[in-house]
């Protein structure tokens, strides 16, 4: 956890270096004058560092939440703002209670610091395509405390997703037959390792020349172009609605305007995004325009910007929710250096009934930090061609009777979950 430390200091008239000649020709009650000078003044520099916060925000409690408001009225949302704590979407296995004690948040501190995102410190057969695969410098990745909350979750009380409809689970068995069938040729299969439940180690399977079911968004075991990759490492992660933010977390500036909101998202390895916000009665976009993230139309009830997001595009996934997906977010300023954004989120053809989910924010020091306009992730311009070259010299390399089939290989599902943080990416 990022902590910044401002302390204020104040210059007092006198010079240190003037005092002695100063005491020398004062008479007693100038002394005493000087004295009682002295302890106003240090009493004030110290209470001026002591009621600075470590956050060099706003001190809680100071202020209503309400009565903070921008030039022309509307609730103040501005600043830069993040998630401090980490909290699972859903409610772990085990778990019934909507919040930890401090004894168990305490707890999972302890387990979750023996772990790390990747798992990356506990390392596979030497030599092996999972340790290559997981070698992923944890320099990287944020741990980040435990949060008292057990889910993001808040309806339905369980803190669960509700459960898929039967077309949902249809499509995700169709997804997922493909995806393990272009595992079963490799050691996953043979080893019966994580990755390939539900299949068996066999030849390769002919479907590895099929066009997957459906646009890919996450990687499959093929690298035929960057289609077979996941967003991620076409550096298109970034999308609504952006809970966990991969394993660096989730940075967001909000910058307002009369009639709009413009917020930027920094999260993943720079996948970050602007996404403007008009406060308009007006109707969403044609439905036959769709957007990565969505058609965004706000405004105001009280003080909560409530956004109403549709239009999403069907080459974006979220939990199985593509095209239908519909947004309704509530965004509302709780405290000096509190938000909270609370979704409605619904898709008929996914999910038996609607789920609301609750996302709390940290306002951070505008002179501390920075968020970077522009995104920055590397793996898109140096990594995925890399991967693609290389793939091609394995055809290359096999069809010469030189190189092992390329559907042995696995790139794609092939680490260990031993020793990963039980909550980073939940």
């Amino acid at each position: 956890m990022r902590m910044f430390l401002t302390v204020r200091l104040t210059r007092t008239k006198f010079a240190t270096s003037f005092i002695p000649f100063l005491i020398e020709d004062m008479s007693k009650r100038s002394l005493e004058a000087l004295a009682v000078l002295a302890v106003i003044v240090g009493t004030s520099v110290l209470l001026q560092r002591v009621a600075v916060p470590a956050t060099g925000q706003v001190p809680a409690g100071v202020g209503k939440a309400a009565g903070l408001k921008t030039p022309w009225g509307d609730a103040d949302l501005q600043g830069i703002w993040s998630v401090e704590l980490v909290v699972p979407l859903e409610r772990p296995p085990g778990v019934t209670s909507e919040f930890y004690t401090e004894k168990e948040v305490a707890e999972l501190d302890r387990e979750r610091a023996q772990g790390s995102v990747f798992g990356n410190h506990v390392r596979a057969a030497p030599g092996s395509e999972a340790d290559v695969n997981g070698a992923y410098n944890s320099v990287f990745t944020s741990q980040r405390p435990t949060g008292r909350r057990t889910a993001m979750i808040i309806d339905p009380p369980d803190g669960k997703i509700p459960p898929l409809t039967p077309e949902a689970q249809k499509r995700q068995a169709t997804l997922r037959e493909y995806e393990r069938a272009l595992m079963q040729n490799t050691v996953v299969c043979k080893d019966k390792l994580p990755g390939c439940e539900g299949n068996s180690y066999g030849a390769a399977s002919p479907r590895r020349e099929e066009t997957p079911p459906y646009y890919l968004t996450t990687a499959v075991n093929r690298a035929d172009g960057p289609e077979d990759r996941g967003l991620g490492e076409r550096c298109m992660g970034g999308f609504l609605p952006q809970f966990r933010g991969g394993f660096t977390g989730i940075y967001i500036r909000v910058i307002q305007s009369p009639g709009t909101v413009n917020i930027v998202y920094d999260v993943g390895q720079g996948q970050g995004w602007n996404r403007i916000i008009p406060v308009t009665s007006a109707r969403h976009l044609p439905s036959n325009i769709r957007q990565t993230s969505g058609d965004s139309r706000a405004h105001w009830e009280d003080n909560a910007l409530v956004v109403d997001v549709a239009n999403f595009s069907p080459k974006r996934d979220f939990q199985g929710s593509r095209e239908n997906l519909h947004l309704i977010e509530r965004w509302t300023r709780t405290g000096p250096d509190t938000l909270e954004i609370v979704y409605r989120i619904e898709d008929p053809t996914v999910w038996t009934k609607p789920w609301t989910v609750i996302q709390e924010f940290k306002r951070q020091s505008n002179e501390a930090n920075r968020i970077y306009l522009e995104p920055r992730c590397h793996e898109g311009n140096f990594g995925l061609p890399g991967l693609l070259k290389g793939n091609r010299a394995d055809d290359r390399a096999f069809a010469e009777g030189k190189g092992p089939n390329p559907a042995t290989r696995c790139i794609a599902g092939c680490t260990s979950p031993e020793g990963r943080d039980s909550l980073s990416l939940r």
